[in-house]
């Protein structure tokens, strides 16, 4: 027994000669204990220091983030926002409705037309050799421009669908719609998203609505690919209670301008709708139409209902937030709003009668009485002549119915934001002279926008 253990310390013995040889072989080389023993401490710092500080980044990150939230006025929110760091519940919008709409009395007949009693549309521009193709906005002349605000008992004005210009409709759609007098309207164009299905639809609303959603032909095959779409025995294209209405050759090369045809000119495409209700593609409706038929107009005895903006509300404003925001070409931007403002259009002011002159426009209520189809055709005519950003127009059309780098660059079409069948206001040799026009000083009313 005795052997045994001697033996065993011998051998330990042993073991620790031949590492204390071998360390003393590697002194001084890379991993020796004296090399080791120096280093190891300086390492720990460094790694103790970096956990803190990835620890105490986070931490601040994260009270910035807390912090922004909070203020949604300030300079980080937007940075974090833009990157997409903020957190976005779904929107709600809280707006003070009748309980029950099978108790909605709706009224009877249509609002008296007092201004504008019978309204026509031009659908063919006189033959001029010089004149390109028909356009689905036609050749409007600057003369005619002009008269098309001056207010008459008979009037008839360009109002796009001209013959031959685009936008047609299959006959089957043309046929359904002719029943619809109730319209709940949308559009998806180049195929960005599929149709939401609305909540909250009472039994009552379902017979009296008709849901439609125009789409062009790009968007109808993405929507085919991606839901469920019922074809009815008359061939009629169905997502939930959406019908699907196509329009074919679209009138425009740029799919924003595009999606304003619906936006804009719903009583043109729906002639025999009476009221309509307008929401962009990209929202999803909550409440049930009845409700918002009875607030917005009924109620308060209106015949159009639209947001305003809500955070700016002069259009220079507007226009110097889409030139920030790089949301179109600031050469063509700056050329419309000098028009504008060579033509009178001021700043808004509270000593204007209007709450502002920029709205938000993607939820629009209307009746479709002649003054309002008047008022949305001259506001298609605006987006047709000069930028699709419709916010910068609605405000314009409201004062005369008193109710890149250089220019030269997009001129010479290097770019392609030079459009071939609209914005041709911008292209046409305007007839006043606009060098001298300075637009009007923007201050910035939110840091947001």
């Amino acid at each position: 027994m005795e052997t045994e253990v001697q033996r065993s310390v011998s051998l330990r013995l042993n073991r620790r000669g031949d590492r204390n040889n071998q360390f003393q072989q590697n002194k001084g080389g890379l991993f020796s204990p004296e090399r080791l023993s120096q280093d190891y401490p300086m390492k720990a710092v460094w790694k103790r220091g970096f956990i803190r500080l990835v620890l105490v980044g986070g931490i601040v990150w994260m009270l910035l983030i807390l912090t922004s939230i909070c203020n949604r006025e300030s300079k980080v929110f937007f940075m974090l926002d833009n990157m997409g760091l903020v957190p976005k519940p779904q929107h709600r919008c809280p707006i003070p409705l009748a309980s029950d709409p099978d108790k909605v009395v709706i009224p009877q007949g249509r609002t008296p037309d007092k201004l504008v009693q019978n309204l026509s549309y031009v659908m063919e521009d006189k033959k001029d050799r010089s004149q390109s193709p028909p356009l689905f906005g036609g050749h409007q002349s600057w003369l005619q421009r002009d008269k098309s605000f001056r207010l008459k008992p008979t009037m008839k004005v360009h109002c796009g669908f001209m013959r031959n210009g685009g936008a047609e409709m299959n006959p089957i759609d043309i046929n359904y719609v002719k029943k619809c007098r109730f319209v709940v309207a949308s559009g998806i164009f180049d195929g960005y998203d599929t149709p939401h299905e609305p909540s909250d639809i009472s039994a009552r609303s379902k017979k009296l609505f008709c849901f439609l959603m125009v789409v062009d032909e790009i968007s109808l095959d993405f929507i085919k690919k991606n839901v469920t779409v019922k074809e009815d025995d008359d061939g009629g294209l169905w997502v939930g209670i959406w019908r699907l209405v196509l329009l074919k050759h679209p009138p425009y090369d740029e799919p924003r301008r595009n999606g304003k045809v619906p936006k804009i000119l719903t009583h043109r495409l729906f002639p025999e709708a009476q009221y309509s209700i307008w929401i962009d593609g990209k929202m999803e409706l909550l409440v049930d139409p009845l409700l918002i038929l009875e607030r917005y107009l009924w109620r308060g005895k209106h015949t159009f209902a639209i947001a305003q903006h809500k955070h700016h509300h002069s259009i220079y404003e507007e226009a110097d937030a889409i030139k920030r925001r790089k949301r179109y070409a600031r050469p063509l931007i700056d050329l419309h709003m000098k028009i504008y403002s060579y033509e009178g259009m001021k700043p808004w002011s509270p000593k204007k009668g209007t709450l502002s002159d920029v709205p938000e426009g993607a939820i629009i209520v209307r009746e479709h009485t002649a003054l309002n189809n008047l008022f949305s055709c001259l506001w298609f005519n605006e987006v047709n002549l000069f930028t699709p950003r419709d916010q910068l127009s609605f405000g314009y059309v409201v004062y005369r119915l008193e109710w890149v780098k250089s220019l030269d660059e997009f001129k010479r079409n290097k770019t392609g934001l030079k459009e071939s069948r609209g914005g041709l206001g911008l292209w046409t040799p305007y007839p006043g002279n606009l060098d001298f026009v300075i637009l009007p000083p923007v201050s910035r009313t939110s840091k947001a926008g």
